[in-house]
């Protein structure tokens, strides 16, 4: 599989996953050019703990919270319940961000790039600067600072924060307005006197 390149070979089918009921699709797949590790299990793990998004895109689940404790408490659970599908909201709005941002995405070719070379460079000798032998993460950090005028030209703190707000903003609106599950009210409820 090493030798096929062509774009059908991009994704492996043995991470393909069926979303019963989904309405953004029914499959999720995984790049198989992540390189095995605490990444890809992590991304994995996430991917198998998804909740349906039927059940997370119903409008009629949606609705006022009756009083600040009751928020709270749809907080608390629609996050630890949905959490799986809120880390792809959040990777979503990552992708929306770079795709609308185009020196942001120059910036990082760059980077990747410079990233790229260096690999390219310690497989057949180290680098030598001045006289010195440069550690492979010394290497990285080089690269990092030549990227660092195309992310600060391109706006990249900006992007950062845009994507940490727009990920509170849908995901905290999300938490605190959509019902919880009937069988997750196992508190005793007691009405007023």
């Amino acid at each position: 599989m090493a030798s096929k390149v062509g774009p059908e070979h991009l994704f492996n089918p043995g991470t393909e996953v069926e979303a019963a009921g989904s309405v953004l699709g029914t499959k999720i797949s995984i790049p198989a050019l992540l390189p095995q590790g605490p990444a890809k299990e992590w991304l994995e793990q996430r991917k198998a703990t998804i909740r349906p998004w039927a059940n997370f895109l119903d409008q009629r689940r949606f609705g006022k919270p009756r009083n600040f404790g009751e928020l709270c408490k749809r907080l608390v659970r629609n996050v630890e319940y949905f959490q799986s599908n809120y880390v792809f909201v959040f990777l979503g709005l990552i992708v929306y961000c770079l795709i609308t941002s185009p020196l942001l995405l120059i910036a990082l070719a760059v980077f990747f790039g410079a990233c790229y070379i260096i690999y390219l460079k310690t497989q057949h000798s180290q680098l030598v600067v001045f006289g010195r032998e440069l550690s492979t993460a010394h290497q990285y950090g080089l690269a990092g600072g030549i990227s660092f005028p195309f992310f600060w030209l391109a706006g990249a703190g900006s992007a950062v924060f845009w994507v940490l707000g727009a990920t509170l903003v849908v995901i905290g609106s999300h938490a605190a307005f959509h019902e919880l599950e009937s069988g997750e009210s196992d508190e005793l409820q007691m009405e007023p006197v």
